[in-house]
């Protein structure tokens, strides 16, 4: 789930936002615990790090419910801090069991610091206060918006800067082991809803990339854009009241899952990791990229360091193969410049991205549109996702039918070798107004693994895209026997086909 309205601004005249967020609001500075070897993790990580001087170890999360099984059990497993930030939490059934594992963490004499995005807080102020009360748990909120009850007014008069959005998901607890990689906080990221559910990709690390992620938490938390609650918020009467509503609330959302078959199948997968088989982990040289949080800030943005720069690096190391998978593919004319230089090179390039009828987000189908033919007029080659749901891991084992699956994972590969996965879209959002967080691992076998699921998956679930003789666009289904092809958007409505259409007229590429 990313969100993409702001540009489109309403043409009416209405009064800005009368709240404003205090910034200079007084908060405690504080860093990642530097003395936790003795932990139950460092007892079981340290040793292993010692093995592999120079590398870090790494675990590839594919499956929905494995995905929360590793979340549940790093926070049960927590000893002295956990540090948590996401783009979004929903008040769903998962994003309750999220916050409750958290507030376990923290009642057991944990530190724990939550950093959320703004994005999608509108009726939480309660709860985040509730939580900031308690002595162990204290809550931030990455570049607020001023009106709480709605963001148009800010959007209005405040929209260079509520426009640049935190995308980073991070999860490391006793600077021991982190999790980083694509998913929210949501049902859809975990296949658990009924109606859709998001492909999607983490990454576990252990070794040194886990204090590389806790200095790049650490410079989010104290930068200036991460305001307390109290800064912002409509703060209620009693927090410490608030506090104890919402345990109960909590307590009810877990009972409704408790004795369902996603439930158990949770279980087992956290069952699996508590074996504690450290020979999961693949051991590799890696690069941390992340956008500096000084991209939040309009004036400072264009200065700021960059992930592209890291991305583009690796990527132009490369020698024969790109493999790049991409939700929300919008390549402008730089974009296609790139890839042309990579094609010059003589580098095979393959994207795999949303079709219109799997895509969450039509506008953003409508950026990614007229980049299909110059792209493959110049030998990329594109493949478009099925919105089968049996296409996301996890799904049947949850027992969630869904309607419609979504690709959100965010990840390359180079040569078969450097593997990236994180936060990062190929689009103009990621590029140049959100933050974004991933890491290169440089290991043939993740990157040949990754490289291998790709391509046993192109056949049956994605359609190719092709110029016919004519020039026209078209799609390939190669699922069958023989090649079918179709000569329109497959799977889509003619007003969706007709909606994406208009999208292109609007002049908001740039923030797509």
């Amino acid at each position: 789930m990313s969100f993409r309205f702001y540009f489109i601004v309403p043409l009416i005249a209405l009064l800005g936002a009368c709240a404003t967020v205090d910034f200079d609001y007084p908060k405690p500075e504080s860093t990642a615990l530097e003395n936790t070897d003795d932990t139950y993790a460092g007892k079981q990580i340290v040793p292993l790090v010692a093995l592999h001087p120079g590398e870090a170890g790494f675990y590839l999360l594919f499956d929905g419910i494995d995905a929360l099984a590793a979340r549940l059990l790093m926070a049960e497993r927590a000893e002295r801090s956990l540090d948590a930030q996401y783009y979004l939490i929903t008040n769903d059934l998962i994003g309750f069991v999220f916050i409750g594992t958290l507030l376990k963490a923290a009642d057991r004499g944990v530190r724990v610091r939550l950093l959320l995005d703004d994005i999608q807080t509108k009726g939480y102020d309660a709860g985040m206060a509730a939580l900031d009360s308690h002595p162990n748990f204290e809550v931030r909120i990455f570049n607020p918006f001023a009106g709480r009850s709605g963001h148009l007014g800010d959007a209005l008069s405040d929209f260079g800067r509520v426009n640049r959005r935190m995308h980073n998901k991070s999860f490391t607890t006793d600077n021991q082991i982190t999790l980083i990689g694509g998913r929210n906080i949501a049902a859809e990221y975990f296949s658990a809803r009924k109606d859709v559910n998001f492909g999607d990709v983490d990454v576990v690390g252990i070794g040194p990339v886990v204090n590389d992620v806790s200095k790049m938490f650490d410079s989010y938390w104290n930068h200036v854009s991460a305001a307390p609650v109290p800064a912002f918020a409509d703060m209620p009467d009693d927090p410490a009241e608030a506090l104890e509503q919402l345990r109960v609330r909590i307590d009810a959302k877990l009972d409704e899952i408790r004795d369902t078959p996603y439930a158990d199948a949770v279980r087992v997968e956290y069952m699996g990791f508590e074996k504690g088989d450290s020979s999961i982990f693949t051991w590799a040289p890696y690069v941390l990229a992340y956008d500096s949080p000084d991209k939040s800030i309009k004036d400072k943005a264009e200065e700021a360091e960059s992930i592209t720069t890291t991305l583009a690096r690796a990527i132009r190391n490369g020698q024969k193969e790109l493999i790049v998978i991409s939700p929300y593919f919008v390549p402008q004319k730089r974009g296609i410049a790139f890839f042309q230089e990579l094609r010059d090179r003589g580098m095979e390039i393959t994207v795999i991205t949303n079709s219109l009828a799997s895509t969450n987000h039509a506008i953003v189908h409508s950026g990614y549109a007229p980049s299909r033919k110059p792209l493959l007029k110049m030998g990329v080659k594109l493949y478009e996702l099925k919105h089968d749901p049996t296409d996301v891991y996890g799904v049947a084992r949850g027992g969630a039918d869904a309607s419609l699956a979504t690709l959100h994972t965010k990840a390359f590969i180079v040569d078969r070798n450097n593997l990236f996965v994180g936060s990062f879209n190929w689009d103009p959002r990621s590029v140049d107004i959100n933050t974004e967080l991933g890491v290169i691992i440089e290991s043939p076998e993740l990157g040949g693994l990754t490289a291998g699921l790709v391509d046993e998956s192109l056949a049956t679930r994605t359609y190719e895209v092709i110029l016919n003789e004519q020039g026209e666009v078209r799609w390939v289904d190669h699922a069958g026997d023989e090649p079918v092809v179709l000569m329109k958007e497959p799977d889509t409505s003619w007003w969706r086909r007709f909606t994406a259409g208009f999208y292109r007229i609007l002049p908001v590429k740039g923030q797509l």
